[in-house]
């Protein structure tokens, strides 16, 4: 009985672990400083800091306290949905270009009103402490 409930702690475990890891699509890439623009010029491109790649799937509500789930990750694709803790949502599909370049197909709601566009970011280095 005990070795069972203890193979039984360790399968939660394993995917506690699984659940926390970046999605395999994005591994390549770094968290740190990305430019993001809304074409692949980098014309009017934002700096923006972030931890892990995937933080930018939930552009749109970068600033919010969200939760993001993977839906498909496959190859050098990956679908994150998320939710907010003030009811808004979105879903996005990134893909990686390169371990610094990322295209990310992101649609939902904001604001009470519906969003979809095209972003494009480009890891251009650390980020700066302050």
């Amino acid at each position: 009985m005990k070795r069972a409930l203890r193979i039984g702690l360790l399968a939660l475990l394993s995917l506690s672990a699984t659940a926390a890891t970046s999605p395999r699509a994005l591994a390549p890439a770094a968290g740190g400083l990305w430019e993001v623009a809304t074409d692949a010029t980098g014309h009017n491109a934002e700096k923006v800091c972030v931890p892990l790649p995937e933080v930018l799937a939930q552009y749109e509500h970068r600033s919010g306290r969200c939760t993001r789930v993977v839906i498909s990750d496959v190859g050098t694709e990956v679908v994150i949905h998320y939710t907010c803790a003030d009811g808004a949502f979105g879903q996005s599909k990134v893909t990686l270009i390169t371990p610094r370049t990322l295209r990310i197909d992101t649609q939902g709601i904001s604001g009470g009103l519906p969003f979809h566009y095209q972003l494009h970011a480009r890891r251009v280095g650390a980020c700066v402490a302050r």
